[in-house]
């Protein structure tokens, strides 16, 4: 960890980082299907979304292509549909058991800044990495702003927390759900698919079928005493 955190070491096996995709992991919703629907393209969205997450499609197109059905829609409807996600079972006490042994959770998504930023800071957590929404005169473009969370971003991304909160790898958990987090799931001490696609499955360390968050602190306790 920083050197600020020295005086205070973390407990011994302790989780210095802790990543989660958001989408159907942290929350139980996909959160562009959810916009989708206002759009009246929901089921067209939902069969992109679900081929994109079982890694048949590439995803940054996928994206592009999702997204650019949203073209028009006033950005109120965002906050619509912020109200309509829920936190899955055992996200809050996952984030502060992590939190309060001294280590950092991160939020690295293929979802939407807008939504789950907020969502984020209530929780504490300051870490996010998420797609932006473009928009115009109150109206969504039907493209994204800065960089696309892909595949290779949440790897790098996941290495570049990692670096920067000076990790052990071996105390270093990432949790997610689809073929686009392979990549940070591998990079991880301990990769945990949740409620998975098998693409992530096939690449995870461990499986979780049953959605609870709590059963990922069940395996990070069980790894720390082999």
């Amino acid at each position: 960890m920083n050197d600020s955190d020295s005086a205070t070491p973390m407990p011994e096996n302790s989780i210095q980082l802790l990543v989660m995709d958001v989408d159907s992991t942290f929350i139980n919703e996909e959160v562009i299907d959810l916009i989708a629907v206002h759009a009246n393209v929901g089921d067209q969205v939902a069969d992109i979304t679900e081929r994109a997450m079982a890694g048949q499609l590439d995803f940054a197109a996928s994206l592009a292509e999702r997204v650019a059905l949203l073209n028009g829609l006033p950005v109120t409807v965002l906050d619509e549909v912020r109200a309509q996600i829920t936190l899955t079972q055992g996200a809050r006490e996952v984030v502060a058991a992590v939190q309060s042994d001294g280590g950092v959770v991160a939020l690295v998504s293929g979802g939407f800044t807008q939504i789950i930023a907020p969502v984020a800071k209530s929780l504490g957590i300051t870490e996010v990495f998420a797609n932006g929404l473009e928009s115009e005169d109150g109206r969504l473009t039907g493209a994204t702003s800065g960089r696309v969370i892909d595949p290779s971003a949440k790897a790098e991304i996941f290495g570049q927390l990692a670096q920067k909160y000076d990790c052990d790898p071996r105390r270093t958990v990432a949790i997610g759900d689809g073929a686009n987090d392979i990549g940070m799931i591998q990079a991880a001490g301990l990769g945990v698919a949740f409620c998975a696609k098998p693409a992530l499955v096939a690449a995870a360390d461990a499986a979780v079928n049953k959605r609870d968050l709590r059963e990922v602190l069940t395996l990070i306790e069980e790894r720390a005493q082999v």
